[in-house]
C-alpha cells in the first residue's frame, strides 16, 4: 500500500506499471481477485462511454438551466474553425457531455465524485482518439488515475463540502494529467509531476453550486479542468518539473481547504451562487418544485 506520491513512485518499480500496482493494491485491500477488481473496472469504462455518447447526443437538465453545451461543442469541433487543439477541445466537449448527463439525473461514473465525474472520462476518450489506446491500455489509463486519486484522497481530499472544487475537479484533473503521461509512455516521475502542476494551478478554487446543484458553474468547471490535464501532461512530459513537491503539494492543498471559508464549501453561501442571476435562478427552480 502506497500512501504518498514518493511511495507510489518507489513501489511502481517493482511492478510493470502503476496501473499493475494499483491492481496488486485493490486486491490487498478488497480481497477481491484481480478478475473481479478488472471487471468492475470494465463497467466503469463502459458507463463513462455510455455517458459521454449520451451527452453528446443532447440532453436537458432536470431544471433547465444546463444542457446542449457538448452538442454545440461537437458542431463546432466539425466546423474546424476552432482555435484549440482539436485534442483538447473534444477532451472539454466530453467532459460537458458527461456532466450534462449527470445534470439530468443519468447514469455516470463518479471520478472521483459526480460533480467532477467528466474530467478522467473526457481526457481519456480524447486520449484514445490521439494515441490509439487499445482496450487494456484504456482500463490502464483507469487504475492509474485511480492510484494518483488514492494518495489525493487519503492525504487531502476530493469532497467540495470539505475542501472546496479544488478537492473535485482539481482532484480529478490531477488523476487524468498522470494517467495521460502514463499513457504517452512517459514515467512515474512525471506523472506525479503533472499531478503536482495541476493542483498548483487550481489551487484554491471554491465550490459555489447555484441553487446548490451539480450544474452551474460545475459543468464548465469539468471543462476547463479537462483542458487543464493535457497542458499539465505536456509539460511533464517535456521535462518541466513542479519546483514544489507532488506531496508537498497535496499538503498545502489540504491546508488550504481547511482554511477555506465554509460559503465557499458547497453551501451555495457564496462566489457565483449568491449573485443576482444565481439567486433569481433558485427561486425560480424553488417555485417549480413546489408546485
Amino acid at each position: 500500500m502506497f500512501l504518498t506520491i514518493t511511495d507510489l513512485i518507489n513501489q511502481a518499480q517493482e511492478y510493470p506499471s502503476i496501473s499493475e500496482l494499483m491492481i496488486a493494491v485493490e486486491m490487498e485491500n478488497s480481497g477481491h481477485s484481480r478478475e473481479k477488481i478488472i471487471e468492475a473496472m470494465e463497467k466503469n469504462l463502459a458507463v463513462m462511454k455510455q455517458s459521454i455518447a449520451e451527452g453528446i447526443a443532447g440532453v436537458t437538465s432536470v431544471t433547465g438551466i444546463t444542457g446542449g453545451d457538448a452538442t454545440r461543442l461537437t458542431d463546432y469541433i466539425q466546423s474546424g474553425q476552432f482555435l484549440s487543439g482539436e485534442t483538447i477541445l473534444t477532451a472539454v466537449r466530453n467532459a460537458v457531455a458527461v456532466n450534462e448527463v449527470n445534470a439530468k439525473m443519468g447514469l455516470i461514473c463518479a471520478t472521483p465524485t459526480a460533480g467532477s465525474a467528466g474530467v478522467v472520462p473526457g481526457v481519456l476518450m480524447a486520449a484514445i482518439e490521439r494515441l490509439h489506446l487499445t482496450h487494456q491500455q484504456q482500463l490502464d489509463f483507469l487504475f492509474t488515475a485511480g492510484a494518483f486519486g488514492l494518495v489525493i484522497a487519503n492525504n487531502s481530499s476530493i469532497s467540495g463540502a470539505e475542501g472546496g472544487c479544488q478537492a473535485e475537479v482539481g482532484s480529478a484533473s490531477g488523476m487524468a494529467s498522470a494517467a495521460l503521461v502514463c499513457a504517452a509512455g512517459g514515467t512515474p516521475e512525471q506523472a506525479a509531476q503533472a499531478v503536482a502542476i495541476t493542483l498548483k494551478n487550481m489551487m484554491g478554487l471554491i465550490c459555489d453550486p447555484v441553487a446548490g446543484l451539480v450544474e452551474v458553474p460545475c459543468v464548465k468547471r469539468n471543462a476547463l479542468g479537462s483542458s487543464q490535464a493535457f497542458i499539465s501532461a505536456d509539460m511533464a512530459l517535456a521535462g518541466i518539473k513542479s519546483v514544489i513537491p507532488p506531496d508537498e503539494v497535496i499538503a498545502a492543498m489540504y491546508k488550504v481547504g481547511r482554511q477555506m471559508p465554509q460559503i465557499f464549501k458547497e453551501t451555495a453561501e457564496g462566489g457565483l451562487a449568491v449573485t443576482p442571476t444565481a439567486q433569481r435562478l433558485a427561486k425560480e427552480i424553488s417555485e417549480k418544485q413546489n408546485k
